[in-house]
């Protein structure tokens, strides 16, 4: 396991799997929104977590076609099926190394954006451990739509039309827990259902994402 997560790691970073891309993006939309919007810093302070989250969001969206295509495409993904590993482990690793090349350097990059949104000053600490619990249930859930779509020429944008849907609820917990992290306000509540999300996409979705690639690959 931990051989196939190095092994996807040097792949990502190799065929330009996420990460300069994701960064790349999540850096545009930080530097766009205050030049569309305008520069008024109250306005920019109210709409910064949603922004930063959708921004986040759409940046992992980027390189989730990519989770199980390049092994479907060479072969080897027939052969993680049929290797003597749980395919269920299988799936969790790959979702694992796409977290960490998208979404941990997104959360990492995030305080630093906020300073472009204004973001409030105790806003920054509840932006970093909303994205850290929060973007892995994104890779999870990504990883089960590339699952579904694997195969399918030209399933990118069936994947994100059916991956946005159960992106929602991570979003708007998300982005709940900046807002009220930065007003000072009791967040025990979007917290809990943040990280109860990731835990349950963590728990279930890796056995729905092994049944679909069997099915894809019959």
């Amino acid at each position: 396991m931990i051989a196939l997560l190095i092994r996807d790691l040097r792949l990502a970073m190799r065929a330009g799997g996420g990460f300069g891309l994701g960064l790349a993006f999540f850096l545009l939309v930080a530097v766009l929104v205050p030049l569309g919007v305008g520069p008024q810093s109250d306005t920019l302070a109210k709409i910064a977590p949603g922004i930063l989250w959708v921004g986040a969001l759409l940046a992992c969206l980027l390189s989730l076609d990519r989770i199980f295509a390049l092994d479907f495409e060479d072969g080897s993904l027939e052969l993680l099926v049929t290797a003597p590993v749980p395919l269920e482990g299988v799936v969790a690793i790959k979702a694992m190394a796409h977290w960490l090349v998208t979404g941990l350097p997104l959360t990492l990059l995030a305080p630093v954006l906020g300073v472009l949104l204004n973001l409030a000053g105790p806003g920054y600490l509840w932006l970093v451990i909303s994205l850290a619990l929060g973007t892995p249930a994104l890779s999870v859930i990504g990883a089960f739509g590339a699952a579904l779509t694997v195969g399918l020429k030209r399933g990118g944008l069936l994947m994100s039309l059916l991956v946005l849907p159960l992106y929602v609820p991570t979003l708007i917990f998300g982005a709940e827990v900046v807002k009220r992290g930065a007003e000072g306000l009791a967040l025990a509540t979007p917290l809990a259902l943040l990280a109860g999300i990731t835990a349950g996409a963590a728990a279930l979705l890796p056995f729905a994402a092994a049944f679909a690639i069997r099915i894809n690959l019959r």
